[in-house]
């Protein structure tokens, strides 16, 4: 990992663009996040990234300095809260959280990073929301050229979801190769329901230990796509718990547990034609040849604890699982959550699809490791 580039992940959550990034060949060396429950995954994760519980907006040099411990950092990734700028919400202009965005930027100047690479809901780019992105970026250093903000769909990375998100990418080009639009072309890659999650096997009950995460075998499948196959596979040296490394060495994985409805609810569930959406509960029933709708994350305990709608299963009488939304994100096998359904689907709900991640940032290593202009650290 010395040899790797570096990267500090702000506003970190669970770790699904931090993933990319080290799968892209990134090592992060550092995560912060002010939710100690959502980042308790990063720890389980990344046993090599130093994970900080900590609000951004209290953080300036010297607790960098603290942090990093000399360490020059190549790349700074994050996705400030994207709360308040949500087309699904009020967007209030007065929702403290729309003053990170700002931060992620204070931060840029203080880590002094090669590149930056920030994610967020389209709905910043909306006419109510634009100038507060145009004011943020006003406060960078000159010396960084930013490309214009560009919205991205993880379907056409090669996740099975449809999830648009805003992207907005800088560099300092005297230590960076030149980068552009289209240099971030998607490959539109097309990944079907099917093909993410048929070898996932029915959910097992609830169990009382509150410490299991929910391990199960797969289904016995045949013909196994390329994507299943990749998110089969062992994680790289370095990421990885070692419970889910042997675990999944014996063909199980965690995220299996059920979630319980009435025999009426199955029935409705099960006679929904697919890509249709329950008229009750507005969920919507996946097809096996289409795309999961994007994963809601769900409100956190302070926010009054509500669960996000989670999309039915093309064929049986329930709701997904936390493995198959994970599938659907783009999250390999040996990634766990958390022991309840609640905070994972919070996780994923999120998150960055690794899978979009990985792709962007592996463009943006080729441009960092080119022509040896790195910062060597």
């Amino acid at each position: 990992m010395k040899n790797k580039p570096k990267i500090v992940d702000l506003f970190c959550g669970c770790g699904g663009f931090g993933l990319g990034a080290e799968l892209a060949g990134f090592h992060t060396v550092a995560a912060i996040d002010v939710d100690e429950t959502l980042q308790s995954a990063y720890k389980k994760n990344f046993p090599n990234t130093k994970v900080v519980n900590a609000d951004l907006s209290k953080i300036g040099r010297r607790e960098w300095s603290e942090i990093l411990e000399g360490t020059k950092i190549d790349g700074v990734i994050g996705g400030p809260p994207c709360q308040g700028y949500s087309r699904l919400g009020v967007s209030d202009p007065k929702d403290p959280r729309r003053q990170l965005l700002v931060d992620f930027y204070r931060h840029i100047n203080l880590l002094n990073p090669s590149f930056f690479v920030m994610e967020n809901v389209e709905g910043l780019m909306d006419k109510r929301n634009i100038d507060e992105l145009n004011n943020a970026l006003a406060t960078l250093n000159k010396k960084y050229t930013v490309l214009k903000p560009v919205i991205i769909d993880a379907s056409e990375w090669g996740a099975a979801t449809k999830r648009k998100r805003v992207v907005v990418i800088g560099f300092d080009h005297k230590r960076f190769s030149p980068l552009s639009l289209s240099d971030l072309l998607p490959p539109l890659e097309t990944m079907t329901v099917a093909e993410a999650i048929t070898d996932i096997r029915e959910p097992i009950k609830q169990k009382k230990d509150s410490a299991d995460f929910g391990w199960a075998s797969y289904r016995k499948s045949k013909n196994l796509s390329q994507y299943a196959i990749k998110m089969r596979s062992l994680p790289p040296k370095g990421l990885g718990s070692k419970d889910a490394i042997n675990y999944l060495k014996e063909g199980k994985i965690s995220g299996h547990f059920d979630t319980v409805h009435t025999d009426t609810v199955k029935q409705r569930y099960v006679q929904l034609e697919q890509g249709k959406t329950d008229p009750v509960s507005r969920a919507k029933k996946l097809q096996w040849g289409g795309l999961c709708p994007t994963l809601r994350a769900g409100t956190g305990s302070d926010k009054g604890s509500h669960q996000a709608v989670r999309p039915i299963h093309p064929e049986s009488g329930r709701v997904i699982t936390v493995r198959e939304a994970a599938r659907l994100q783009g999250f390999p096998d040996w990634f766990c959550f958390h022991q309840t359904k609640w905070h994972s689907f919070r996780m994923i709900g999120n998150s960055v699809s690794p899978v979009v991640s990985e792709g962007i940032l592996e463009r943006i290593y080729s441009r960092l490791m080119s022509n040896n202009i790195r910062l060597i650290t």
